[in-house]
């Protein structure tokens, strides 16, 4: 036992810390909260797995053995785990081309891939890179989960149509449905419209209510019977047979290869991004909610062990999902023993219930499919972007339009790089500024166009943001510009520091030329900054590189000594 603790001290994990305390009052509510999850979820991983090009058993599999681990080593009270269609379209994407949708070989590399995954969640939990969630914006997540729904929606009409189009990139498949002669299943459709009016129904009865109403498992079950009943395996396709039991447990059947691993790799790494922005997002966001300690690395190490738990019983890379979070938080559950109960129902179905579900019809699972879609479109999310901030409205949109265009893995390698540039680009214009002090002595801020002196030959100027290699450039440019059309002509130049917090090796060979180019004028440089301030790294830094340029604690010390300068 005290081997086991210290191995989950090396790991930075205190089991059960997403269960415990656990009132004993509550423990119902947590039960009923998790059969209404395995009620809701059942059929929603089913269509999962239809997204991945899985079995439709694997999407079971991943409510069993992976949410059962996160439940058990995960700190979120909260975040329930399991497949996810974003991380399900990004698989397809993936392996397509690489082996027949659905073989065995593909189900392997689907296993090796939730392997190679859970095995970066580790890394990332063992050297901090939990941060990397916030490098994906909330925009570009937007935008980019909106493109995910439109593919995947379209991806389920089409198959449901029974064009069965290769999983690439969308304009692709929707060319490849228009060369293709309309051989539509009438009554698949029809069959589907059923589906889709019982949920959607389902849907407003529980929000008329107030209370959940599985909505797709009563359509599920409905469907399984009236398959059963009116023999429905003569006019469209089946699920078919669905091995009864427990997932084997056991590393991937492929021949491992470092070419192998690295073609993987790509797609390996998208994944981990998705996993670790949405499932940090959705972490945080119910941590706030109940004002609870979220402990981040140790739950990307219970991601890593659920990752490697799906990857030893052939199913696929899970996900924390905001839909399921949702759910169990709207049935009452407060802990992670909601997660357990509902891998309890899915441990029975896998037991008694798979004969049942080979009655169940693919158009049944494509309806679902479509649905899911739907939800992923986020119009709401989009249209507060575009009234609060227009121009990363676009920003969003764009990324949409790359995952639709070309796919969801070059559209979450575009979304990735498409933050980067939109943060640098904060940095490298950032809001400078010219400060003066009124007669009232409040300091205010004017822009730099009206070339504001503090007093006659003193111009206070003060850079906004860090000083590194992209604004170097720029911030040299201003400071100049300044001097020269400065009228009265200047005698000192007050950079205003306040707001740097570090000062990289470019930007200091900048500031040295604006030093030497102003000395030739000549002009002051000098420099202020609140030492009691948090950015007293970058002022040592400065007085490193400037010991001989005055350094003041205030703008009323510039104040103060450039009038005594003056008088002198």
């Amino acid at each position: 036992m005290s081997a086991i603790h210290e191995m989950a001290a090396r790991l930075r994990i205190r089991p059960l810390a997403g269960m415990l305390p656990l009132q004993r009052s509550q423990i119902p509510s947590e039960i009923i909260a998790g059969f209404t999850l395995a009620a809701l979820a059942i059929p929603e991983v089913m269509g999962y797995a239809n997204i991945a090009g899985m079995p439709v058993i694997t999407g079971l599999y991943t409510l069993l053995i992976p949410a059962a681990l996160f439940a058990l080593l995960g700190s979120s009270r909260h975040l329930v785990v399991g497949a996810d269609s974003a991380t399900a379209a990004i698989l397809a994407s993936g392996l397509a081309g690489m082996a027949a949708i659905g073989s065995a070989e593909y189900v392997a590399l689907a296993g090796l891939l939730a392997l190679i995954v859970g095995l970066m969640l580790f890394a990332a939990s063992a050297i901090g890179l939990g941060f990397m969630a916030d490098f994906l914006s909330r925009t570009v997540l937007v935008g980019f989960l909106t493109g995910v729904g439109i593919q995947v929606a379209l991806r389920a009409v089409s198959d449901l149509f029974g064009f069965h189009a290769p999983h690439r990139g969308t304009i692709m498949m929707l060319w490849l449905d228009v060369e293709r002669s309309f051989n539509i299943n009438t009554p698949a459709v029809l069959l589907a419209v059923a589906v889709l009016a019982v949920i959607i129904g389902g849907h407003l009865l529980s929000k008329r209510l107030k209370r959940n109403i599985p909505g797709a498992m009563i359509a599920v079950i409905g469907a399984i019977v009236v398959s059963w009943a009116l023999d429905l395996g003569k006019f469209m396709p089946l699920v078919g047979s669905i091995p009864m039991g427990l997932p084997s447990l056991g590393f991937p059947n492929v021949e491992l290869s470092f070419a192998l691993i690295w073609q993987l790799l790509p797609t390996a790494l998208a994944m981990l991004i998705v996993i670790l922005a949405q499932s940090a997002a959705t972490a945080r966001a119910y941590a706030a909610r109940y004002h609870e300690k979220l402990q981040e690395t140790q739950d990307l190490t219970a991601l890593g062990a659920a990752n490697l738990g799906a990857g030893l019983t052939g199913t696929f890379v899970v996900n924390g999902s905001p839909t399921k979070t949702e759910m169990v938080d709207s049935a009452g559950g407060r802990s992670q023993l909601s997660l357990l109960a509902a891998a309890l129902v899915a441990l029975v179905t896998l037991l008694f219930l798979t004969r049942p579900l080979s009655y169940l019809p693919q158009a049944v699972l494509s309806a679902v499919v479509f649905l899911i879609g739907l939800k992923l479109i986020d119009v709401r999310g989009m249209r507060d972007i575009y009234r609060r901030r227009r121009s990363e409205f676009w920003v969003a949109l764009i990324t949409a339009a790359v995952v639709v265009a070309f796919g969801v893995e070059q559209g979450i390698i575009f979304a990735i790089l498409f933050s980067l540039v939109v943060h640098t680009r904060h940095g490298y214009r950032p809001k400078d500024l010219l400060l003066v002090r009124e007669t009232s002595g409040r300091w205010r801020a004017r822009s730099l166009d009206t070339n504001a002196q503090a007093l006659p030959g003193l111009l206070i100027y003060r850079f906004g943001h860090s000083m590194y290699y992209a604004n170097a450039e720029r911030m040299k440019d201003e400071v100049l510009e300044l001097a020269e059309r400065a009228e009265p002509p200047l005698k000192w130049l007050c950079i205003d520091v306040s707001a740097v917090d570090d000062v990289d090796y470019t930007a200091a060979a900048a500031l040295h030329e604006i030093h030497e180019t102003l000395s030739a004028r000549p002009v002051t440089l000098v420099f202020a900054q609140d030492v009691d301030d948090i950015n007293t790294g970058s002022h040592r830094q400065l007085r490193e590189r400037f010991g001989n340029a005055p350094f003041f604690d205030s703008l009323d010390e510039v104040l103060d000594h450039f009038g005594q300068d003056d008088k002198d």
